[in-house]
């Protein structure tokens, strides 16, 4: 490995390195890198830029080629099928922070040219327990050759002013993702956070979740919170997807997106509470004919919301990706009601369905009509009615989630939409109830 730090190019992807050996075509390293090898690659790194160049090699190292930048972003996912003996997300930003507070702790300075500074861009994960020695990283890195830079911040359960702190040391010409997850912030705490990440011009993706006052409690408060936090999301530029997961957003949607700057190609509002006259204002909106990626699991779409639901699907028809519809109380009606217009998505790859009241027939009806996708892979489904027994009617998402099946009725479907799909040519179309086993498509993949 020593040789090849001799030879890089100005920019090194990691991923690279986890194929072979420019010299020799050897594998370097595994697939899924463990900790171990993140820290060989920055220790080694670093050892490099503090040796002097006489003792490199029989060449001195040209510094106008020296190595700029170390890109270790997209290295692992946090999917399910994380294999034991290698990185979690949350272990990758440990051993990158880690690693990079030691080397400067333990740095001395050598005599002559100053080392050529590398950035290292990562993608950082953290929570409350890896928030002390994450900042302590990025404070670290301001002053180091080697100079961390986030490109995907997630932020799971951390205090308020944690979550400041942190994105006050963040390089504002790097970061494209914000994700906080679970820091129930509300419209109070995120009034204080929002300037914050609005200072991110670049920022392309913003997830943010649990965006509500108290609705028992309306107050004066709560609305001036609300128009700040609509002003400043108007200060973002290069926004193209956006998550509000679990917010309270019944008839103000077209106040959030009627404030964005450009449109959006990705919009996920599950579990928003939307109204009829939402979904009709995203319909007619300049968003609607740019979304690759939409999600509006958990709203209602089974009455007053079916007609403007199906107007917004026929305005993104053309660009349409990635359509999520858990537990929309879709049944058979429903659903039949709205394939002529489903079908008009022809890009269209993936289809979730999961925790929606349909039957075999209407799931038969959806794959025989499916067959014009040609694009389409994954269609995730619910277990259909016919194979569970006594459910109540309409039956809520809970019980369709929560109560046992008939496996010798399910296994009996199972069979049966195998051989449809062999019969259309469609047996490389996967058909599944795994909601955890597949990976939400991330807009940046798309």
């Amino acid at each position: 490995m020593t040789g090849a730090w001799l030879v890089c190019p100005v920019t090194a992807s990691f991923q690279q390195l986890l194929q072979e050996c420019a010299h020799c075509s050897r594998a370097l390293l595994q697939e899924r890198p463990s900790t171990e090898s993140m820290q060989a690659v920055i220790l080694g790194l670093t050892a490099r830029l503090h040796t002097p160049e006489t003792e490199a090699g029989t060449q001195p190292l040209c510094r106008k080629h020296a190595l700029r930048v170390l890109d270790m972003t997209g290295l692992l996912d946090d999917g399910v099928e994380q294999d034991p003996g290698t990185m979690s997300m949350w272990d990758c930003t440990a051993a990158v922070a880690r690693t990079c507070i030691a080397q400067q702790q333990g740095r001395t300075a050598e005599p002559g040219l100053a080392p050529v500074p590398v950035e290292v861009r990562v993608d950082l994960r953290v929570n409350r327990a890896s928030y002390a020695f994450l900042r302590e990283a990025l404070r670290s890195s301001a002053g180091s050759p080697l100079r961390l830079c986030c490109r995907d911040l997630r932020a799971e359960d951390l205090p308020m002013r944690n979550t400041v702190a942190l994105l006050q040391l963040l390089d504002a010409g790097c970061l494209r993702r914000v994700d906080l997850r679970f820091n129930n912030l509300g419209l109070r705490g995120l009034s204080v956070i929002i300037p914050h990440v609005a200072r991110f011009q670049h920022l392309a993706s913003l997830r943010l979740h649990y965006v509500h006052g108290d609705s028992r409690q309306p107050s004066v408060d709560g609305e001036d919170n609300f128009r700040y936090f609509l002003a400043q999301m108007g200060r973002f530029t290069c926004l193209r997807e956006l998550s509000m997961g679990s917010s309270l957003l019944s008839g103000r949607l077209d106040q959030l997106l009627g404030t964005l700057q450009s449109p959006l190609e990705s919009l996920e509002l599950a579990f928003c509470a939307l109204l009829p006259e939402d979904l009709r204002f995203l319909a007619r909106s300049p968003h609607a004919v740019h979304l690759k990626k939409l999600d509006l699991s958990g709203n209602d779409l089974s009455g007053s919301q079916l007609e403007p639901f199906q107007g917004l699907l026929q305005a993104a028809a053309a660009t349409l990706l990635h359509l999520e519809l858990t537990e929309c109380q879709l049944a058979d009606t429903q659903l039949l009601a709205s394939l002529p217009v489903l079908t008009r998505c022809a890009s269209l790859r993936y289809l979730g369905l999961y925790g929606n009241p349909l039957s075999m027939a209407g799931l038969k009806e959806l794959l025989r009509d499916s067959v014009a996708q040609a694009e389409l892979r994954t269609v995730v489904h619910p277990f259909p009615v016919d194979c569970y027994e006594g459910l109540p009617w309409p039956p809520p998402a809970s019980v369709l989630l929560e109560a046992s099946i008939n496996e010798e009725k399910f296994a009996r479907v199972e069979a049966e939409l195998h051989q449809l799909l062999l019969a259309s040519g469609r047996a490389h179309v996967l058909w599944t109830t795994d909601i955890y086993g597949r990976l939400a498509a991330d807009y940046f993949s798309l």
